[in-house]
C-alpha cells in the first residue's frame, strides 16, 4: 500500500522541476564562477616582482618605501605584508603568528562561495539521478497502463529518454563546478604559499639590520 502510495505520488510529480532545478543550479554556478575569477583577477599580485623590489628597498635601509610598496600590494599580499611592517613597527615578539592569522583571514575570503561550487559538484549528478528514477518509475507505469501497442511503446520510450536527460544534465553541471572548485583551491594554496614566503623573507630583511631597517 505505501509502495504504491509512493509510487502514484512520483507519477503524478514527474522529473521535469528536475531539469528546472538543474538549470537553476548550473546558472547559480556559473555565476560563482565568474564572480570569483574577476575577484581573483582583481586581488592579483606579482609576488616575484614586488619580492625584488622590496628586498632591494630594504637593503638600502628605505623601509618607509618598502612599507609603501607593501601596502600598495592588492589583495591577501598587500594586507599580509602590512600585517608584517605594523607588527614589526608595534615591536611584537612573535610576527609569525601575525603572519600566519593574516593569511587564515585573508584565505576566507578567497574561499568565499567555493563551498557551494563543492557541494554542487558532489549533489548535482545525484539530484539528475533523482529524475531519472523518477522517470523510471513513469515509464514503469505507463507500461502498467491502458495504452497498447506502438502508443505504448512511444510513451514509455520518451519517458525513459527524459529520465536519461535528467543524468546528464546533472552531470554537465557538476563536472564545470568540480573543476572550477579544484582550480580555485589550487590556485588559493599557492597564494598563500607565496605569501608566506615573502611576509617572512620580508621579516628577515626587516630584522638583519635594526640600524639599516629603520629610517631615521
Amino acid at each position: 500500500m505505501l509502495t504504491e502510495t509512493i509510487n502514484a505520488f512520483f507519477d503524478s510529480l514527474g522529473a521535469e522541476w528536475i531539469l528546472w532545478l538543474l538549470l537553476a543550479l548550473s546558472v547559480l554556478s556559473v555565476g560563482i564562477m565568474i564572480e570569483r575569477w574577476l575577484f581573483f583577477r582583481r586581488n592579483a599580485a606579482a609576488v616575484d616582482e614586488l619580492s625584488s623590489r622590496l628586498m632591494k628597498q630594504l637593503q638600502e635601509g628605505h623601509t618607509k618605501e618598502a612599507n609603501a610598496t607593501a601596502t600598495a600590494a592588492p589583495g591577501m599580499t598587500g594586507a599580509v605584508l602590512k600585517a608584517t611592517f605594523d607588527a614589526y613597527d608595534a615591536g611584537v615578539e612573535n610576527i609569525g603568528d601575525v603572519i600566519t592569522a593574516t593569511l587564515t583571514r585573508e584565505r576566507s575570503r578567497y574561499d568565499k562561495y567555493l563551498s557551494i561550487l563543492g557541494t554542487l559538484g558532489n549533489n548535482a549528478p545525484f539530484i539528475g539521478l533523482l529524475g531519472t528514477v523518477i522517470g523510471i518509475i513513469n515509464a514503469f507505469a505507463q507500461l502498467a497502463g491502458a495504452l497498447d501497442g506502438s502508443a505504448r511503446t512511444e510513451a514509455v520510450m520518451h519517458s525513459i529518454s527524459e529520465a536519461l536527460v535528467a543524468t546528464a544534465v546533472g552531470l554537465a553541471v557538476a563536472i564545470p563546478a568540480v573543476i572550477a572548485f579544484n582550480s580555485f583551491k589550487t590556485r588559493i594554496k599557492k597564494l598563500v604559499t607565496d605569501n608566506d614566503w615573502l611576509a617572512r623573507n620580508t621579516l628577515a630583511y626587516l630584522q638583519a639590520d635594526p640600524s639599516k631597517s629603520k629610517e631615521r
